[in-house]
């Protein structure tokens, strides 16, 4: 099995200045890695009976593609607000200075739908927060938050109840 770990590549200063960005593209462009990921995810979402993965833009699209492909389940993806083309909901979440908006189509799923939201990273939660709003708001019931990636220091989980969280790597 793929030591993960050793496909993670770290950015200093990128976005900006004293942050350290994990670079999952080296996991990504590795047949063999990329596999072994979805894989791993689908093991453990595979028994959870889901209806459909909702990836979040832009990463998550890619994950939650593959992994939708190997459940056999629809993908869903929730995008920055005006990027979809049909009616939306959208809902805000914080960033370090500001906030941003999250949209998915109105009609992305039927109510009562056991959705999957994945993405590449847990920072601070505040997308993945926002996509849980959405997929309620949608009638969906989250069975799971799936990521590559979870920096466990900024806490970005206690964003999400009691909702079960599977990640790959913890850093």
């Amino acid at each position: 099995m793929t030591n993960f770990l050793d496909y993670i590549r770290d950015v200093p200063d990128f976005p900006k200045p004293g942050i350290v960005f994990k670079d999952i593209t080296p996991l990504l462009q590795s047949n063999a890695a990329f596999r072994d990921a979805i894989e791993v995810m689908r093991v453990n979402y595979q028994p959870k009976e889901i209806d459909v993965v909702v990836g979040i833009d832009a990463r998550g699209f890619i994950l939650g593609g593959a992994l939708a492909h190997q459940l056999e389940v629809g993908f869903v993806p929730v995008r920055k607000s005006g990027k979809l083309p049909y009616r939306t909901f959208e809902a805000e979440y914080d960033l370090e200075y500001g906030t941003d908006e999250l949209a998915i189509h109105q009609d992305a799923f039927s109510a009562g739908s056991r959705v999957l939201i994945c993405d590449d990273v847990i920072a601070t939660g505040g997308t993945i927060a926002a996509t849980i709003e959405l997929v309620e708001k949608l009638g969906g019931h989250v069975a799971g938050i799936g990521v590559l990636i979870e920096l466990t220091f900024l806490n970005g989980r206690d964003k999400f109840g009691d909702y079960e969280v599977f990640s790959l790597i913890e850093f």
